[in-house]
């Protein structure tokens, strides 16, 4: 084996010297074996508890758009994003169908936008979804508030499919 000489000037340091190693594996956090379950396991591994959704009928859903109507792919999707909407939707079908499913990852955004609710026998989800609030349009993109102003001004009735 051949080893590499450098010169130094007196009062500098080798930039190649290096400590010897030890391991090749990365060192954990500390604790971090102790908090979970699976501690070699991504979240993404860890199985989710299954739920039992159903659904619940309240004295706006006249006020409501169906679930597959476009104006949930359209606002609702812009407002709290495509993964959750598609939460919302297996949620509903599994609801129809009285089957389970692994806990959606996005429950908490739903449950916030009052879109499923938790009460002690488990999920309920909306059979129809409300129109936006005046702050959720807010938060719309411009050219969306626009379409959404045009839409509502034009006087769709929610339950109305188009």
């Amino acid at each position: 084996m051949t080893t590499k000489q450098i010169s130094a000037a007196p009062g500098t340091h080798d930039v190649d010297a290096r400590p010897p190693i030890v391991s090749r594996e990365p060192a954990s956090p500390p604790g971090a074996a102790a908090e979970l379950p699976y501690p070699l396991a991504r979240p993404t591994v860890i199985p989710r508890p299954m739920v039992h959704p159903r659904v619940f009928e309240d004295h706006l859903a006249a006020l409501g758009y169906p679930l597959d109507h476009p104006y949930v792919r359209r606002f609702w999707t812009a407002t709290i994003g495509p993964g959750a909407v598609a939460d919302l939707l297996r949620l509903a079908v599994a609801a129809r169908r009285g089957r389970s499913l692994p806990r959606p990852i996005h429950l908490a955004e739903l449950v916030y936008e009052d879109l499923v609710r938790r009460t002690p026998e488990g999920l309920e989800v909306r059979s129809t979804v409300p129109p936006l609030s005046a702050a959720q349009v807010q938060r719309l993109h411009p050219a969306l508030r626009r379409e959404h102003a045009t839409i509502r001004l034009a006087g769709h009735h929610p339950g109305a499919r188009r």
